[in-house]
């Protein structure tokens, strides 16, 4: 009898191979996609983490820079001294929230939107190819699959797994 796919994903398992391992993978096709539209993106003064702020900007702008952070899955402290680049290079525009003075909102410039609409349109190949051969139900099924995998490790569900706790160094 066969070995259970999971078992072979498993890190925990004696049988564990990378191959079926779904985060080697996840991160193995991002690295690849990535490298492939950096090349094209820095053509057009555009870094990968930049695009993907104007991004999330091209379709709410603007928002809280926690929540553009958040939605771009990096820390405050990188998305600040990203924004200072981008602002610098007149993409986006930084101001203080009306309702709470404590909220640096992020907005997309004209020049911005503009970089946007260049860097869709060369990195747009891409995704054209990686989808290739895709029916319309096999993508909505890996959309769906993809969005499972990432609800599954919501904080609440990991919970009960052990957490590394802080040495206390002795009195």
């Amino acid at each position: 009898m066969a070995t259970p796919l999971k078992d072979r994903g498993d890190p925990a398992s004696e049988l564990f191979e990378v191959e079926n391992y779904p985060f080697y993978r996840l991160n193995r096709t991002a690295s690849r996609y990535n490298r492939l539209i950096e090349a094209e993106l820095r053509k057009i003064d555009l870094e990968v983490l930049a695009w993907r702020v104007l991004l999330i900007l091209g379709e709410t702008s603007p928002l809280p820079a926690a929540k553009v952070a958040e939605l771009c899955f990096i820390n405050l402290s990188t998305l600040t001294r990203l924004i200072e680049r981008m602002k610098r290079a007149g993409l986006v525009l930084t101001f203080t929230s009306e309702s709470d003075r404590r909220v640096t909102q992020i907005g997309m410039t004209d020049a911005g939107l503009a970089k946007l609409k260049e860097a869709r349109v060369i990195t747009a190949p891409f995704y054209q190819q990686a989808i290739k051969g895709f029916s319309e139900r096999e993508l909505s099924s890996l959309l769906r699959l993809l969005d499972q995998l990432h609800d599954n490790l919501e904080e609440p569900a990991v919970q009960g797994m052990p957490r590394k706790t802080k040495l206390t160094s002795p009195a």
